[in-house]
């Protein structure tokens, strides 16, 4: 990990801090349950308004149109176009 600082003593470094959200996510085709990951201090509603394509899930299921688990994955990325709704749980 990399840390620089500028001429004022701040320091910068490659980490970026993110709070885990529990959520459900709609998509097209799927529902996901699983972690979202956004800034500290920022809503759900905020990450998804970035211009970032896809949104990084974490301990995610993905379940059919019969509520079935068909997949589980540690990380998994939505491309943003994808999601019809998405809510915290």
């Amino acid at each position: 990990m990399a840390i620089e600082h500028d001429e004022k003593g701040k320091f910068y470094t490659d980490v970026i801090r993110k709070a885990v959200m529990p959520a459900i996510i709609q998509t097209t085709n799927h529902l996901i349950r699983g972690l979202v990951h956004i800034k500290p201090g920022k809503r759900l509603k905020d990450e998804l308004d970035n211009d970032d394509l896809f949104l990084a899930v974490t301990d995610a299921t993905i379940h059919d149109a019969d509520d079935q688990v068909i997949y589980n994955a540690p990380f998994l990325v939505v491309q943003r176009r994808q999601i019809v709704w998405i809510m915290p749980v």
